[in-house]
């Protein structure tokens, strides 16, 4: 009897010694299993358009005015767009002016206002509640504190570029430049703010929407760019003489 119990204690300690290096086994490659798509993220990094490593919503700033780009609210995307369009449609193609329509909507109100605060007392009603309308001073000033700022980078950019330090930002702008000139003999401002406006409005969603095709175009097209930038370096750019570096060190020691 008792050999009998000490072979079937052997063979209960050898199933739960089995079990047990069975669930460590497992458990070990579970662990590796899921290590190794970190690992695998972690050595290929996905190229992204413009170089960005952060959503799209973040890109944009993360707050309403994102909300609206990527139509998460789409009743205001589509009352901003809506107005936009209007506007458009009043000042382009019915030739409508913006001191006629502000006029004529000012006589609009003012005489509904009007009509109603006399006729309140014949027809026994309140007359209307005009509110008191006050632009706020601190909003004002943080507009036009970062108004300035902005304006004051951009003079700063273009005596950057204007001093000969950088080439290729030169090219990149004048090319920028020249693109818009061209856009702009096309149409007049207001058509190509409004353009600009239906991009802003329909590009990132569909972007954000199908990133993951269209980022590989763009690393294909950024790559092809990127040869042709070295082939025209090659042959135009490195035989322009540049200036000694002395006298660029001297020029920074004035600035």
């Amino acid at each position: 009897m008792s050999d009998h119990e000490d072979k079937h204690e052997e063979s209960l300690l050898e199933k739960i010694s089995e079990k047990v290096k069975g669930h460590d086994l497992s458990s070990s490659s579970s662990d590796s299993d899921d290590d190794k798509p970190s690992e695998s993220s972690m050595k290929a990094k996905v190229f992204r358009l413009f170089g960005r490593e952060r959503p799209v919503h973040d890109v944009f700033g993360g707050g309403k005015q994102a909300d609206i780009f990527l139509w998460r609210n789409k009743k205001i995307s589509a009352g901003a767009l809506g107005v936009a369009t209007v506007i458009w449609v009043l000042f382009e193609l019915l030739e409508y002016h913006l001191l006629t329509l502000v006029c004529h909507l000012l006589i609009l109100a003012l005489a509904l206002l009007f009509l109603w605060s006399n006729a309140a007392s014949f027809i026994h009603k309140s007359p209307p509640r005009i509110p008191e309308v006050q632009i706020p001073k601190d909003p004002v000033l943080d507009f036009a504190q970062a108004l300035r700022l902005e304006i004051n980078r951009g003079f700063a950019v273009l005596r950057d570029i204007a001093s000969g330090r950088d080439l290729k930002k030169f090219l990149s702008v004048i090319a920028g430049l020249w693109v818009l000139s061209i856009v702009g003999s096309w149409c007049n401002f207001l058509t190509l703010f409004y353009i600009v406006f239906v991009l802003l409005h329909t590009l990132p969603v569909l972007y954000e929407k199908y990133e993951d095709k269209v980022d590989p175009l763009t690393e294909k097209a950024w790559h092809e760019i990127k040869k042709q930038y070295a082939v025209f370096d090659a042959k135009v750019l490195s035989k322009i003489p540049k200036r000694p570096l002395k006298e660029k060190e001297k020029e920074k020691k004035k600035d």
